[in-house]
């Protein structure tokens, strides 16, 4: 019974750890994919193009954080990783096993490749932060959250502005001329819903020729090309009856 428990928690621990590598490798495949699109199209590369490439890293990561969480990967947790031998001499088989990161096992490696928590440093600085946080007032953590959410908004201003610029000079490149300003549109809303910008009292200028009370749209239609030949203009009727009036009546007023 004894040795079936133990064949069965060994096969599960060699499926955590090949699956485990499967995702690592996924996601070293990843991470060299993108970085070789950073190096060679970094004059084409569109930002949609480089989400999508960091949204497969995210995937892989999240893929393997949901490994390691599992109930699987419990038994990893009482499993202790020593080196075997220690030399600063070359390894062929570790350099050949690590793509030639590693080339010997050596005792200045081995604290970082096997470290299990943060180097003393950032682990002290990290004490000292959660000690300043769980000690600060309320109205102190209200007015630095406010104070941050500031600078995030105005860093977020400033990223969409770099975007909206950037994609008008994508599409100018590509030979297509910008149609629309989200800048002006955003100017233009704010004006028709809630008046901003207009200055109220301003008499409106009325080009001249165009009767008051008469917008422009009312004014003649401009001709597009060659200007037509004009008709005879018709003789108004109210002159023509007073005319024959005064044919018939000369005398009379």
């Amino acid at each position: 019974m004894n040795m079936n428990m133990q064949q069965r928690e060994e096969k599960q621990l060699e499926t955590t750890i090949q699956a485990i590598l499967n995702r690592v490798n996924d996601l070293k495949t990843a991470t060299q994919a993108l970085i070789t699109k950073l190096e060679t199209e970094y004059e084409t590369i569109n930002w949609p193009t480089f989400l999508d490439n960091y949204a497969i890293l995210s995937g892989h990561l999240t893929g393997l954080s949901k490994i390691l969480q599992a109930e699987l990967a419990a038994s990893l947790r009482s499993r202790i990783v020593l080196p075997l031998q220690l030399s600063c001499e070359r390894d062929e088989a570790l350099a050949r096993l690590t793509e030639g990161r590693v080339p010997a096992c050596t005792h200045d490696l081995v604290p970082d490749l096997l470290r299990t928590k943060p180097e003393p440093q950032a682990e002290q600085r990290l004490q000292q932060f959660n000690h300043k946080a769980s000690t600060l007032s309320y109205d102190t953590a209200q007015k630095q959250v406010a104070q941050f959410t500031k600078v995030v908004s105005h860093v977020w201003e400033i990223i969409s502005k770099g975007r909206e610029d950037w994609d008008g000079e994508s599409m100018r490149s590509a030979g297509m001329q910008p149609t629309h300003s989200m800048t002006d549109t955003h100017a233009l809303v704010t004006a028709v819903g809630t008046g901003k910008g207009l200055r109220p009292g301003i008499p409106s200028i009325v080009p001249p020729g165009v009767a008051p009370g008469m917008g422009p749209s009312r004014g003649p239609t401009p001709q597009l090309g060659p200007q037509a030949p004009s008709l005879p203009k018709a003789p108004s009727a109210i002159k023509t009856n007073i005319k024959a009036a005064n044919q018939i009546h000369p005398y009379q007023r």
